[in-house]
């Protein structure tokens, strides 16, 4: 996708200043990264950031047309230092979000993950509603406060999500590598935001920058998010067709008593 010139260099001057040119050491680049790496310096590589433009523009193509489809989009990255950078950007799309842990099968295996949601509603149903004072003791209150606790580490982000996403986020496929594997079972498409120690053929729309700095990781979900945002104008949501039945619009006839 062809973008102004103009926009293309800024967009660059912003990434450079982000420091997301910035990959790790040759040692532990990745084959499949080598094509977008532009040289390596003092043992660090160095990011091509045009070819990063292009990858970045590709990936928010996607996105607003996402948007516009109506599609759902999960956000994860479970990493300690990018996990409160994508849980703000996921809360700013109205997205479900992973950003504690990746549960295994969480995708795979949805239907018993919902089992798990529709748990922790109920408890906190029974909690806000003050029913869980009235029917348990103390120590029984205690108990459940735990498992209420361990759900929403676990399932908070999701609570939400009815069936499984159209597209996967992820900063840091490597880390979430999981998480990668199950949207690849389900051919779901996978947005990645990845380092140069990450593997590019697993990911359908690669984004291939620093995915430790702070800095380069918000600028890149910013560009994303904004790009879904985006596709919110040209998203008319589904009108439900009433199914008429065909003895609604049949003339009614008067009765007539049956002939002796």
């Amino acid at each position: 996708m062809s973008i102004p010139e103009q926009q293309n260099s800024t967009l660059i001057e912003r990434l450079f200043k982000a420091g997301a040119h910035f990959g790790f050491t040759k040692s532990r680049r990745h084959p499949t990264v080598t094509p977008y790496i532009f040289t390596n310096k003092l043992g660090t590589d160095i990011i091509d950031l045009e070819q990063t433009v292009r990858l970045l523009e590709d990936a928010k193509q996607m996105l607003k047309e996402a948007h516009e489809k109506g599609q759902t989009v999960l956000y994860v990255g479970t990493k300690n230092e990018i996990s409160k950078i994508v849980e703000s950007f996921g809360k700013k799309a109205e997205m479900p979000i992973v950003v504690n842990r990746w549960i295994g099968g969480m995708l795979t295996n949805f239907s018993e993950i919902r089992k798990r949601i529709e748990r922790l509603k109920a408890l906190v149903a029974q909690r806000e509603s003050g029913e869980m004072e009235r029917k348990y003791i103390k120590k029984e209150r205690v108990v459940i406060g735990r498992e209420v606790a361990k759900l929403e580490f676990n399932f908070g982000g999701i609570e939400k999500m009815d069936r499984a996403p159209h597209i996967l986020l992820i900063v840091d496929p490597r880390h979430d590598f999981i998480a990668v594997q199950e949207a690849t079972d389900l051919k779901i498409p996978v947005i990645a935001i990845m380092s140069s120690d990450c593997d590019v053929s697993k990911i359908t729309k690669p984004v291939v920058i620093n995915d430790a700095l702070h800095t380069s990781v918000t600028l890149a979900l910013d560009e994303l998010t904004n790009a879904y945002l985006e596709g919110r104008k040209n998203f008319t949501p589904a009108v439900p067709v009433r199914t008429v039945r065909p003895t609604e619009n049949r003339a009614r006839t008067p009765y007539a008593a049956p002939a002796r």
